[in-house]
């Protein structure tokens, strides 16, 4: 009877695989698949919001948040972090570094600028005067609590949430059919959502967000009235203050892939095991 899933090696091998044509793309479509990935990010975090931001309890809020979030599933676009399992294939020598780097780069700055343009078109929606511009003060005090973080706090938080991200990609290359592609991506996703792990394309969406809310007043006397957030604490959205925590997610996220998992799926199923590539 023929088994229903890969076995780890072989997903192992066929994310190698995936890596070569990843780091051969052609540069155009290289960024127009990280445009699409950072967009659809982007959607799962203003659809998140939305579903979360009118409850109180965090638990319930994140719980609710991590089974909206997981929306990127099967579109075959480029996202950062996953793509930072591209290190197996440089490991078993099938791709250089500099092939590797090249495309975490170009994917990176496609991610954010995809995640932005949904951003401003969210922004002009009118999404944020949702619950009287509730949605609106909740985006501010999200996008504040995400330019707070300590640089330790932000890469550690990056670490755990790419471990995630990378085992759903993992996972869902063990299925040979859909649902179980979905349900693969599916937990672990929303494992990282709940546990509030940071991630930095995620980010991408929810800073610029909440520097847009904060340069609408009604937003802001709506973040007051229900955090005690202070105008002078939006200000400083406005004016980028604390938006180099997004470069210690990023490096959390890149030591959570590469090394957290990338590397040691490689050692245990192709290199410790003695199977070839």
């Amino acid at each position: 009877m023929e088994n229903s899933f890969y076995t780890p090696s072989e997903v192992i091998k066929s994310n190698i695989k995936s890596a070569v044509e990843k780091a051969n793309l052609p540069l155009a479509k290289m960024i127009l698949l990280g445009l699409m990935a950072g967009a659809f990010i982007a959607f799962g975090g203003a659809a998140s919001s939305v579903a979360a931001h009118g409850v109180a309890d965090v638990g319930l809020a994140r719980s609710i948040a991590g089974a909206i979030f997981p929306v990127v599933v099967f579109t075959g676009s480029e996202l950062f972090t996953g793509n930072s399992l591209m290190i197996m294939a440089v490991i078993d020598k099938k791709i250089t570094l500099l092939k590797m780097i090249r495309n975490l780069v170009v994917v990176y700055f496609a991610n954010f600028i995809g995640a932005l343009i949904i951003d401003v078109l969210v922004f002009l929606s009118g999404q944020f005067d949702f619950s009287g511009g509730g949605l609106g003060a909740y985006t501010i005090k999200v996008a504040l609590a995400k330019t707070s973080i300590a640089p330790v706090t932000a890469v550690i938080s990056g670490i755990l949430c790419n471990i995630l991200v990378c085992l759903a990609i993992v996972l869902a290359g063990t299925a040979k059919d859909s649902i179980g592609r979905i349900f693969g991506i599916f937990f672990p996703i929303a494992a990282f959502v709940v546990c509030g792990f940071e991630h930095c394309v995620a980010n991408m969406f929810y800073i610029p967000a909440g520097m847009l809310a904060a340069t609408n007043t009604a937003y802001v006397q709506k973040a007051h009235e229900l955090y005690g957030i202070t105008a002078q604490q939006c200000s400083s959205l406005t004016h980028f203050a604390g938006t180099e925590s997004l470069l210690f997610v990023t490096i959390g996220n890149i030591i959570g892939g590469v090394l957290f998992v990338g590397v040691v799926l490689y050692m245990a199923h192709i290199k410790l095991s003695g199977k070839k590539s």
